[in-house]
């Protein structure tokens, strides 16, 4: 199974939209996809369609609670399924602040999952504290999803750097495995000057090996789409909502990429291991 946190400590730049739309889009594709709502402000599980009632369990649940994964998981088809999040998630951060291994929580109660998946996309908040951490230690990949914008650059060294400390201390597999523009106008100069901006920074990062060593900057832009801020207001993906939308075709595309990215890479093991 591949585990990828969804992850930009800047709000507003597509990472729900992306965790969501490209979950559904791997779920099209025939894959089996689990989306984790790390969000207080559950986004990812309103984009799907569920909200959290009464007394059924949540993310909130497994991570100060008893509750196991499978308690709180819950099927949008027979390919996708998200564990959803709840605004009690917002007082995680302070009730784990004592809790000895806090930041290994989320990783010991996947790994007691019995469920089978071939991805598992976790959607993080946009901020770098526990919850973030938790997920950070529970995945392998760290999925970066970017903004066309002058601020584009703004924090990523303190984030590459945050996964660098967790990978060191927590994670020893974790790693940046690629950057995706989002809300791209390719008519812009501006769009076209980040993107140069974020290759030659990915480039420049990579020589010096690391957890961004060999991450992807994926040719796959996500083009700015009303439909795509649309679909969450009706609970589905953007598959759903308006499959032949520009915002359907973006992530379709993004997902094949993103499934020949791990092909690839699997190949060249091979060569070497014969080698």
């Amino acid at each position: 199974m591949r585990s990828i946190a969804v992850i930009n400590q800047k709000g507003g730049v597509g990472k729900t939209t992306t965790a969501v739309n490209l979950a559904a889009s791997l779920a099209e594709a025939g894959r089996r996809v689990c989306v984790l709502d790390l969000d207080p402000q559950a986004h990812a599980s309103l984009h799907l369609g569920l909200s959290v009632i009464d007394d059924q369990p949540s993310v909130y649940d497994i991570l100060c609670g008893d509750a196991a994964i499978d308690d709180a998981r819950s099927w949008v088809n027979e390919r996708l399924a998200i564990v959803p999040s709840s605004l009690d998630l917002a007082a995680a951060e302070m009730e784990l602040a004592c809790e000895v291994g806090r930041e290994v929580i989320l990783r010991d109660k996947l790994e007691v999952d019995t469920e089978e998946f071939d991805f598992l996309i976790l959607d993080c908040p946009p901020s770098l504290g526990v919850l973030t951490l938790n997920a950070l230690t529970a995945v392998d990949e760290v999925f970066l999803p970017l903004q066309p914008h002058f601020l584009a650059l703004h924090g990523l060294s303190k984030l590459l750097k945050t996964i660098e400390i967790v990978a060191k201390r927590l994670n020893p597999s974790l790693h940046l495995s690629g950057v995706v523009l989002c809300m791209y106008e390719s008519s812009t100069r501006l769009a076209a000057e980040v993107t140069r901006d974020v290759d030659e920074f990915l480039q420049l990062q990579s020589r010096g090996g690391g957890v961004w060593a060999g991450a992807k900057f994926f040719q796959t832009r996500i083009r700015r789409n009303i439909r795509l801020a649309e679909a969450p207001s009706f609970g589905q993906s953007i598959l759903e909502y308006a499959p032949t939308s520009n915002g359907a075709e973006d992530y379709r595309a993004l997902a094949q990429e993103f499934m020949e990215l791990r092909v690839g890479r699997h190949a060249e093991r091979e060569v070497a291991r014969a080698a």
